[in-house]
């Protein structure tokens, strides 16, 4: 974990496409560019493309897995689908290079493109959430969290990525009113040391025993979470970000059904009760190579597209019908390589 990130996702508004394709193929050298100015901070930034924009921007083939994100209806807890055409994570060593680059990359889009959620994350001592437990303690290492992250069987999208994120909102009265026994049951974990509860001890409905995905050989299935914990005292806002990157939407996206809809449907997330998500979204994670010589439409074709009305279905998603998503058959730097910048 890094020690600052934002994050920003932005709508494109009708008739700002061809600024946006115009500025996609000049990212990588922006990155580099502000990275540049303060190297000992390592600044890197990854740039997601959701549903809706994908159609008004490329031609040629359109990655399998991008689809709007799906809202998801538990008996008691909803994941919503909330606007966003394009994500922008920003990682770190300092917030003010962080807080530059956001501010670079929305000027050089303009106008047209709206921030509908900024996010300002720090790390909190040694990488816990605010509700004081570890976080991405399963995440994968070395090479296989490449493995994890990185398309291999699109050929097209070859080294890109998928991403899903939600902002949650925690009730801390709530939760510390809890116990610290009743917290790690939520959790699965120890609280001071962070052990891993055995089978026997954990919970059905606890955060760990949920979430752990494997396939039909028992072979567990991995992403990459990046979450970082936000909040602002006078409003009395805490919270998490939650950022998965996966190979496939379908892996996180059958975590996000055991929590909310429940395994078996019921046996939703302890953690749910003191955790509101308030924001989601799926975006397409481009390579480097894909941004640098993007399939732009051409000027016909982007004035057809500009001209229909945009694909709105995650706009108005309705949370109250749950649906329950198929499940699916490192460079060594802390960064993810996959349209993650960093100085070269």
């Amino acid at each position: 974990m890094t020690e600052a990130a934002i994050f920003l996702v932005v709508t494109v508004d009708s008739g700002a496409e061809d600024v946006v394709a115009e500025t996609l193929p000049d990212f990588t050298g922006l990155v580099r560019s502000v990275a540049s100015r303060s190297v000992e901070a390592h600044l890197t930034c990854v740039v997601g493309i959701g549903s809706a924009l994908w159609d008004r921007l490329f031609s040629g083939p359109r990655p399998d897995g991008l689809h709007p994100f799906i809202p998801l209806a538990g008996d008691i807890h909803t994941a919503p689908s909330t606007p966003g055409d394009m994500l922008f994570h920003i990682r770190g060593g300092r917030m003010d290079v962080c807080f530059e680059m956001a501010t670079q990359l929305m000027s050089a889009f303009g106008d047209g493109v709206r921030v509908v959620d900024e996010v300002h994350g720090f790390r909190y001592f040694d990488m816990r959430d605010i509700i004081g437990f570890v976080d991405g303690t399963e995440n994968p290492d070395g090479p296989a969290a490449t493995v994890a992250v990185s398309i291999t069987d699109e050929p097209d999208f070859v080294g890109g990525s998928y991403v899903i994120v939600q902002k949650y909102l925690h009730d801390m009265d709530a939760w510390n009113a809890l116990s610290t026994e009743e917290q790690e049951n939520a959790i699965g974990r120890s609280k001071w040391d962070n052990i891993e509860q055995d089978d026997d001890t954990k919970p059905t409905n606890s955060h760990t025993a949920l979430t752990v995905i494997e396939d039909e050989n028992g072979v567990q299935q991995q992403i990459m979470r990046d979450n970082m914990p936000f909040g602002r005292v006078g409003s009395d806002e805490f919270g998490t970000y939650f950022i998965g990157y996966a190979a496939h939407p379908s892996v996180t996206e059958e975590m996000l059904t055991n929590m909310f809809i429940g395994k078996p449907p019921g046996n939703h997330d302890r953690i749910l009760d003191f955790s509101t998500a308030v924001t989601g979204g799926l975006f397409f994670v481009p390579s480097v190579e894909f941004l640098d010589d993007p399939p732009l439409l051409d000027d016909e074709s982007a004035t057809d597209q500009t001209t229909a009305e945009p694909d709105e279905s995650h706009r108005d998603a309705d949370p109250s019908a749950a649906v329950t998503p198929s499940t699916p058959s490192d460079p060594g730097d802390g960064s993810l390589g996959i349209g993650a910048l960093k100085p070269r």
